[in-house]
């Protein structure tokens, strides 16, 4: 599988933008946006500056395919939350979406050296709920009415790893490494 992650750039951005308003990616997430080229300008420039998130462009055979981001890095508490989409529907495989998930696990439980890694998923998107205890992780609890999107409210699934917990698991997985690209300068 020829997967590389790179740094979100100034260039992704129409192309995210686009990928970010379509009700198949925002299904599952917590809104529904309208976009313009200005806003997302100034969305990069915030998370640019913001060293509690990062983000990564997935290529598949050099085309994106899609966004990875951790947010909410909190050093003290050493944890943060992620999440991820692939919009090209023509490379989603159950095999993409598990080595995504532990390359990340390695990624910030190992590398980065924090000790918890987040998730929050809408129950109704019971697929990824599953996928992410496939993965070795599991569910903390169900926040009941949690987010409010066009008038209808949604239970959301709270989930985690620890540290421990992946490093106890982790050799029994075997999956192809997506190198993480350095920090931008």
């Amino acid at each position: 599988m020829n997967v590389r992650l790179r740094n979100l750039t100034q260039a992704d951005l129409p192309t995210v933008m686009a990928w970010r308003m379509r009700p198949d990616i925002t299904r599952f997430m917590n809104t529904d946006p309208r976009l313009t080229p200005e806003g997302q300008q100034r969305w990069f420039e915030k998370i640019s500056a913001d060293p509690t998130q990062r983000f990564w462009i997935v290529e598949y055979d050099g085309v994106p395919i899609g966004t990875l981001s951790i947010f909410d890095i909190d050093r003290v508490n050493s944890r943060c939350s992620w999440g991820y989409y692939i919009a090209e529907t023509d490379y989603r495989s159950l095999q993409l979406a598990t080595w995504l998930e532990w390359n990340l696990y390695d990624h910030v439980l190992l590398t980065m050296g924090l000790h918890k890694l987040c998730n929050e998923t809408f129950v109704e998107n019971k697929y990824v709920v599953q996928l992410h205890k496939l993965c070795g992780g599991h569910e903390d609890g169900v926040l009941p009415a949690h987010i409010c999107k066009n008038g209808r409210y949604y239970d959301v699934s709270v989930g985690s790893i620890l540290r421990e917990e992946w490093l106890a698991m982790r050799e029994r997985y075997h999956y192809e490494t997506f190198p993480f690209p350095e920090e931008p300068a």
